[in-house]
């Protein structure tokens, strides 16, 4: 498949007109590649590592989430890790495309991929937007499980660095109904209380989201903005292998850009 048509294929199902009036969807360098076949290296965010990364494995397109260019830049200057990606994409035919806020609300986006994972059953946008579709999945666990055990689950599934969780709450807790969110997702607690979630799950919380969490009754889960928006870029890689691309592949130089002692 050529590059044009999957653009075609992925435009169809995750809109860039649909992305937020901040954010950057679509191609972000495209240096003559559309009439290629396919050679698709996925990641999460677009760096030099994976830039290296898909000149190593002869791909010609990176698929990302994240935008490489949130803001227009002023200026583009060698020693800039934007510039030097640019230049390193026109050098070696290397588009990126990112797929970012409406990749989020889509049907085997970010949200809904954290929604399968958990099992999450009657799913529903925590926040609708269009075609039924919208930001986050709230939904009911399979059975009641206890706080404990979700965290262990939570822990098991997404493998977080580090897991913060809401303070001065009871484990034993049984809890039967989860909002997920992947990514920065602190800002839509409100519209989480009100779908009458038990816990939520996403992440980048602040100190006083989380006392807002526990006020209103909430268990707020912050698994990390990597933990939480990797797995939708896997199940990217199984979607594009579905189409028979001459080549797909997951990045192994995509990082989370913290560490914990």
């Amino acid at each position: 498949m050529k590059i044009a048509d999957l653009i075609i294929w992925f435009e169809k199902w995750a809109n860039p007109a649909w992305c937020e009036s901040w954010d950057n969807c679509g191609w972000q360098v495209e240096p003559g590649v559309l009439q290629e076949e396919a050679r698709i290296l996925v990641c999460l965010t677009p760096t030099l590592a994976v830039m290296e990364e898909a000149i190593s494995v002869n791909a010609n397109l990176i698929f990302a989430h994240h935008p490489l260019i949130f803001h227009p830049p002023k200026s583009l200057c060698v020693g800039s890790a934007i510039a030097d990606m640019v230049k390193l994409a026109f050098t070696h035919n290397i588009g990126i495309y990112s797929a970012h806020t409406n990749f989020d609300q889509v049907d085997d986006g970010t949200a809904d991929v954290l929604a399968q994972i958990f099992n999450l059953q009657e799913l529903s946008p925590i926040v609708p937007t269009q075609l039924g579709l919208g930001y986050g999945r709230v939904g009911n666990l399979p059975q009641p499980l206890t706080l404990e055990l979700l965290l262990a689950k939570i822990n098991s599934q997404l493998q977080p660095p580090n897991l913060i969780f809401s303070p001065a709450v009871n484990k034993e807790q049984e809890i039967s109904r989860v909002a997920v969110l992947g990514g920065s997702g602190a800002g839509f607690i409100p519209a989480v209380v009100k779908t009458k979630a038990e816990v939520y799950v996403t992440a980048d919380c602040k100190f006083h989201q989380f006392q807002e969490s526990r006020d209103q009754g909430l268990i707020l889960v912050d698994a990390g903005h990597y933990a939480t928006e990797r797995p939708a870029c896997d199940r990217l890689v199984q979607k594009f292998q579905a189409l028979k691309l001459n080549w797909v592949g997951l990045s192994h130089k995509d990082e989370d850009f913290r560490q914990f002692l």
